[in-house]
């Protein structure tokens, strides 16, 4: 029988090959631009990699200090001494990183000038990402005690700067912004939100130790936990030691908050504007998207069944024969699904070839500096279930429409 509603659906398909064809564009195009947005909130959410242990580590990054009496408050990022002071003694954590967020620095070399990102991290750092080392080494504790002059570069930074194989840069020394630092290692390219960067150097390359004194200022702060199932408490932790820190100026500032965050905490409060709660807004986030993801696949799938109501009036004479032979009207409806279906499962493979094609000119076009992404299984997996629901959502409607036209009525071409 299956096989017999195969043959069926592909003479169907090859006698209006227009009409087939106008199907499938429709569907590719939306599961393109759904998988294209899978694909870069997966990276974005749950990356590989170099920060393939974000699973299991939890960003500080917004302090919010505030004063009730006078109804004042202030975000910013952390200082160093919040971190060192609150965060870096935790127990039960393996580690706590302190990294700043990237700044824009000029490196000089004789009349040239290049404009790069650059981050200054201690050494926790360097284990709590898993960078690819290409040459070189990573700066260690040793080197954060001695406040040695030292810079890691990444591939791209190291080309541009140092023409030649990664190695070439290795033991040049490059002025940036007045300091003058010798690489000693070179990493692959990252883009993710606690890696990016063209230059790394250690923290206590800083000009001026003032930022040992500083609450807030221009730092993160990573939590990596034991196992991924440590988090909540991790998290509680945080929330308590926020409760119990005290600023320097108690007067101006009665009470500060900052909070462990997963990367889709991490997007979602500053979305959502939440830096005050808990609560971080992540399933707002997550619903708002799946709501906008289902809205953008109403839309073709409204027009497909239109589409496919037109097909099945001008297969009345067909519709007719075959009731008149016995055929059932759930036979008739399970035909026109199993047709839609198989449509838009051709259209998921085809979408799949041109999502690769298109991730891929959008690594090289450089919109998103470093850009690294790919289809995986999981991903594909999606978009299929989505073809299939697609499918499902566009065919059921006629399919019933169908299975109820009567057969005298359908031969004599009549609805």
């Amino acid at each position: 029988m299956f096989r017999n509603y195969l043959l069926t659906a592909w003479k169907v398909f090859m006698r209006r090959k227009l009409f087939t064809a106008i199907n499938l564009l429709c569907i590719v195009l939306t599961l393109v631009v759904l998988m294209v947005i899978a694909s870069l909130l997966e990276t974005a959410f749950h990356p590989s990699g170099v920060e393939g242990k974000s699973d299991r580590f939890l960003q500080v990054m917004m302090l919010r200090m505030e004063n009730p009496d006078n109804h004042n408050y202030s975000t910013t990022l952390l200082g160093y001494k919040l971190i060192d002071k609150y965060l870096k003694p935790m127990p039960g954590v393996e580690r706590v990183a302190a990294t700043t967020m990237p700044s824009a620095v000029s490196v000089y070399q004789g009349e040239r000038v290049t404009e790069l990102q650059m981050r200054r991290a201690d050494a926790d750092y360097w284990k709590v990402l898993d960078f690819r080392l290409l040459a070189g080494r990573l700066p260690n504790e040793a080197d954060d005690a001695a406040g040695r002059m030292i810079a890691v570069v990444n591939a791209s930074t190291a080309r541009r700067l140092f023409p030649g194989e990664a190695k070439a840069a290795l033991g040049q020394r490059i002025d940036v912004g007045g300091q003058l630092f010798e690489i000693v290692g070179v990493v692959g390219d990252a883009m993710h939100l606690n890696a990016y960067a063209d230059i790394w150097a250690p923290i206590t390359t800083f000009a001026s130790s003032d930022y040992r004194n500083e609450l807030n200022g221009p730092f993160a702060a990573l939590v990596l936990a034991e196992r991924a199932g440590d988090l909540p408490r991790i998290q509680e932790q945080i929330a308590r030691i926020a409760k119990g820190a005290v600023h320097d100026d108690p007067k101006q500032w009665k009470a500060m908050r900052f909070w462990g965050d997963s990367k889709l905490d991490v997007f979602a409060r500053g979305l959502t504007n939440s830096e005050a709660i808990p609560d971080s807004g992540a399933g707002k986030l997550l619903a708002g998207i799946a709501v906008a993801m289902v809205l953008f696949m109403l839309l073709p799938a409204l027009n497909l069944v239109n589409l496919n109501t037109g097909r099945i009036m001008e297969r009345r004479a067909e519709i007719g024969v075959r009731k008149a032979f016995g055929a059932t009207s759930g036979q008739l409806a399970v035909q026109l699904v199993i047709e839609n279906v198989l449509l838009c499962l051709t259209g998921g493979l085809i979408a799949f070839g041109a999502t690769t094609g298109v991730l891929a000119w959008l690594e090289g076009a450089g919109l998103i500096p470093y850009l690294k992404v790919e289809l995986n299984l999981a991903v594909f997996g999606w978009g299929m279930l989505i073809a299939t629901v697609f499918g499902l959502l566009s065919g059921v409607l006629p399919a019933w429409k169908m299975s109820r036209l009567d057969p005298v009525h359908a031969l004599k071409g009549a609805v």
